[in-house]
Formats: C-alpha cells, sequence, structure tokens
C-alpha cells in the first residue's frame, strides 16, 4: 500500500512537471501592449502588437534555459538567465528570418514568426576564459505545444540574442518578466 501511495505521488509529480513549475504563473507583467481583452482571449492584456522593454541592468544577462509547455488556453515559452532579465523586444516579423551577424536565411516552421530580441544578453559567459556555454540546450526544437510550432535561435551577436518562435498564426500573446529566477515569458493564445 506504502509503495503504491509512493508511486502515485511520484507519478503526479511527475506529470504536473511536464507544464511548467507553478513560479513560471506570471505574477508582474511588464509588456507595454494597450490591448482590450474580449472574452474570446483568455489572456489579459493580449495583443499581436510589438512589446519592448529597456534593459535596466547593465551586465549582459546570461541565457541557461529555453522551454516550452502547454497551459490551460494558451503556449508557454520560457527564456530564463543566471543573473538578470534582459531588455526585450518580442513582436511578429516578416519572412526571410535573417541571422544576426552572419545575414545568413533561416528557415523556421509555422505560418507567423514572432521575433524575441533580448538586449543585453547571450548564451555564452565571454568574461571567462573559453567562454562556456551557459545554454547548453538546443538551438531549434519543435516542443509539444498546440499553436508553438519551433523555437529557432537566430543569433547571439554583440549582446543582442535573438530567437524565433514558429507559430501556427498570428495570434495573441502577452509577455511578462520575472525575477525568481530571471525569465521572460511569452503566453501566445490557443483559442480558436
Amino acid at each position: 500500500m506504502v509503495v503504491r501511495l509512493l508511486l502515485l505521488v511520484a507519478a503526479a509529480f511527475l506529470l504536473g512537471g511536464c507544464t511548467g513549475s507553478a513560479d513560471d504563473q506570471p505574477t508582474t507583467s511588464t509588456s507595454t501592449s494597450t490591448a482590450t481583452e474580449t472574452t474570446a482571449n483568455p489572456l489579459e492584456g493580449a495583443s499581436t502588437d510589438t512589446v519592448v522593454v529597456p534593459a535596466t541592468i547593465t551586465e549582459t544577462a546570461l541565457l541557461t534555459d529555453v522551454r516550452s509547455a502547454r497551459q490551460e488556453g494558451y503556449d508557454r515559452v520560457v527564456f530564463e538567465f543566471a543573473n538578470g532579465v534582459p531588455g526585450y523586444e518580442v513582436g511578429y516579423v516578416e519572412r526571410p528570418i535573417i541571422a544576426d551577424g552572419s545575414g545568413n536565411e533561416v528557415e523556421v516552421e509555422g505560418a507567423a514568426v514572432l521575433r524575441v530580441r533580448m538586449e543585453p544578453a547571450l548564451d555564452a559567459d565571454l568574461t571567462q576564459e573559453s567562454a562556456p556555454r551557459t545554454y547548453t540546450g538546443p538551438n531549434r526544437f519543435s516542443p509539444d505545444t498546440a499553436t508553438v510550432v519551433e523555437l529557432v535561435r537566430t543569433g547571439g551577436f554583440e549582446a543582442v540574442l535573438t530567437w524565433a518562435a514558429g507559430i501556427d498564426a498570428e495570434r495573441p500573446y502577452r509577455v511578462t518578466a520575472l525575477t525568481d529566477p530571471p525569465r521572460i515569458v511569452i503566453d501566445v493564445d490557443t483559442s480558436p
């Protein structure tokens, strides 16, 4: 009986971890969007307008994790940092998607592309000898989500880190900055 109870608790813990942690729930919105909420949009403050928030840190934010998960009514994309939240610009962009620095075209799956430009930010610590990577995950992956089709790193150049999120359509989204741990959270509406 005790073993069965422990197995049930472990299974609940593992399943709960698949949808993101409770601390990923937004508590303070820093979005500059002025869109109004409608009953068709469950995300308060969500819009298709570009969100721009200037940096309040002076040191380069070091990316440590990129993840995405389904939530009730939206898909969540999280960029987590080791030492602070950088400034950011999040908005839909036209194709072709061009890589920072090289100028090469980058293919991104999905009908629409949501660009996430973060500054000052990098995924390697240039203050250390040999510049070790602080983000060691994939630079391109397709999460198991309803609307986010693909996440692709499109650049890390001169303290500007850029990712592209391929979305199934141009959908409303909201952006939130959280501080413990430092992260940028993007919620993309999944309603029809």
